[in-house]
């Protein structure tokens, strides 16, 4: 089991040392950043996938 700090870890790093996962992130609503942060996203790839999933509503 996991608490909200050790599942953004991934992100944190993520969004640290990757300027294009950064501005998605940061151009997202805050709805959807929450959801990603609620995630274990550790890749731009990973991101975008989890990010479209949720625009098409396959993801709540």
């Amino acid at each position: 089991m996991s608490d909200g700090i050790n599942s953004t870890l991934g992100l944190d790093d993520l969004l640290e040392n990757d300027v294009s996962s950064y501005e998605l992130f940061h151009s997202l609503p805050k709805e959807v950043q929450r959801k990603v942060k609620r995630r274990d996203v550790r890749s731009f790839a990973e991101l975008c996938s989890y990010v479209n999933s949720i625009k098409r509503g396959d993801i709540g």
